[in-house]
């Protein structure tokens, strides 16, 4: 199954990427998580920070034709529920490369309700609550 939590980039750089995800109710998985209070599931919150960083790590030339997979998450915080209705602002940065190929990235999702501007800037216009933020690491499929 494939599927994409990145609704769009709205900036890339070669060590940085900010992208949205538009939580709305006719996400099939809001059905179930949970009834009568739908949210946005954290593991669906650390997939889009994965995603995010692969997004920025393949545009990379060498980069292209190389599979990444989450090879591990640390320093994990949760904050904020994300409803249907917000928007799940994420922010990937690329903490260092590492010898083996594989990637230390850093992450952050925060909370756009409703009459938050999305911008290209670092930081929404009004302070947001956080969601989800930590570090994780992308490496290269291992045949």
């Amino acid at each position: 199954m494939h599927f994409c939590l990145l609704d769009s980039v709205i900036e890339q750089a070669a060590d940085r990427i900010v992208t949205i995800k538009q939580v709305t109710a006719a996400e099939e998985y809001l059905q179930d998580h949970f009834p009568g209070f739908p949210v946005l599931p954290g593991v669906f919150m650390i997939e889009a920070l994965v995603q995010a960083g692969r997004r920025m790590l393949e545009a990379r030339p060498e980069l292209r034709s190389t599979r990444l997979v989450l090879g591990g998450v640390r320093a994990l915080k949760y904050g904020s529920f994300v409803r249907p209705g917000q928007t799940l602002r994420v922010e990937v940065s690329l903490a260092k490369a590492l010898d083996d190929g594989s990637f230390e990235l850093r992450g952050e999702g925060i909370v756009l309700n409703v009459g938050h501007e999305v911008t290209n800037t670092s930081a929404p216009v009004d302070p947001a609550p956080t969601a989800v933020s930590g570090k994780f690491t992308l490496r290269p499929v291992r045949l």
